[in-house]
């Protein structure tokens, strides 16, 4: 009697704990699922404001690159509509004309855009080479200790006022080149160095931008030339090619896109520039072959008679004058865009 008590008592038990755990799971099972409701709308809740984030974020950096666009062609407008009375007026003579006098109300922008185009060229000539060697020797062959001071200089040359150039160059470097430079030149017989050594003119207004644009160029060939894998050029030196052979066939092919945009941003400033130039150019309207004789540019012209400028055809001369700086610098950097797509791919031939 009491075993069978005992079994009965057992039974009892173990069908209490069955049922006990079967109502302990089920709970568990419906915390589970109650759970993994909340955690999916608290990850739908998330996805959605990560979504309005990311529209709201798109929509703004579109603004921003469609607002370059929309500055752009309101300044292209405004010169349009500035320019046009002289444009109407003077039709395509106007860039084809060689003579500039208000007094006469003729308005030619040969001279201009021949000083602005020649200065600028002297510019990247003189510049380009110096700014490529003061970039290689910061990047490969300068030693630690002075890579970053000699950087700094650089960069410092970059902050200096034009106005502070255009001092410079009229009252130092004038006289240098006209006593020293300048003679030497003459001498080689070259149409574009004859007649009397003057100090200003066309050519020492290039040989100011050239300063001018230099640390520009240095500086963003210097930070270019930085960026390319060491890797590539240990290889280089392990198969024992020489400085120059490495900088030639690894650090230029693979740099190339940005050596021609700081070339071009060199270009941009030379083409702009304003005081500078007028210190040193001549500000003379007339054409000459040689270098030495003074001349005018697009930027030094707006400078000296911006402010006189009759507003009936003077003004709209001037404007039109601007007009031919956009598209020159617009043309230019398309040709540039142009030469590297075009080198781009017959590398990826």
């Amino acid at each position: 009697m009491a075993v069978a008590e005992r079994t009965a008592i057992g039974t009892a038990h173990n069908r209490a704990s069955a049922s006990a755990g079967a109502g302990a799971s089920a709970s568990a099972g419906a915390g589970a699922r109650a759970s993994a409701g909340v955690g999916k709308g608290v990850d739908a809740s998330r996805g959605g404001r990560f979504a309005a984030q990311d529209r709201v974020f798109f929509g703004l950096t579109r603004f921003f690159a469609a607002l370059v666009l929309i500055a752009l062609a309101g300044i292209l407008v405004a010169l349009v509509v500035e320019a046009w009375p002289a444009l109407r007026q003077s039709g395509f003579g106007f860039l084809f004309g060689t003579t500039w006098s208000p007094a006469d109300d003729v308005y030619g922008a040969v001279v201009a855009g021949y000083g602005t185009i020649v200065t600028s060229a002297i510019a990247l000539l003189l510049a380009v080479p110096v700014s490529f060697g003061i970039a290689v020797f910061l990047t490969e062959m300068c030693p630690a200790r002075l890579a970053r001071p000699l950087g700094v200089a650089v960069e410092l040359l970059a902050g200096i006022p034009s106005i502070i150039y255009g001092f410079w160059g009229l009252f130092v470097l004038a006289p240098v080149l006209q006593e020293h430079v300048q003679p030497l030149l003459s001498a080689t017989g070259l149409p574009i160095f004859a007649g009397p050594p003057l100090g200003i003119g066309v050519f020492t207004a290039g040989v100011v931008l050239a300063l001018m644009v230099l640390p520009f160029v240095a500086s963003v060939m210097r930070d270019v030339f930085q960026t390319v894998p060491a890797v590539l050029k240990e290889s280089a030196y392990g198969l024992g090619c020489t400085t120059w052979e490495v900088v030639r066939h690894i650090v230029l092919p693979y740099t190339r896109v940005g050596v021609v945009g700081g070339v071009m941003l060199g270009l941009g400033r030379a083409l702009g520039e304003t005081m500078a130039v007028t210190f040193v150019i001549g500000n003379a309207n007339r054409l000459s072959p040689s270098l030495f004789a003074p001349g005018n540019s697009i930027a030094s012209t707006l400078a000296n008679e911006f402010a006189e400028a009759d507003p009936a055809l003077h003004i709209p001369s001037l404007f039109a004058l601007g007009l031919l700086l956009f598209v020159i610098t617009f043309v230019v950097l398309g040709v540039a865009k142009w030469l590297v797509q075009r080198s781009a791919a017959r590398a990826g031939a």
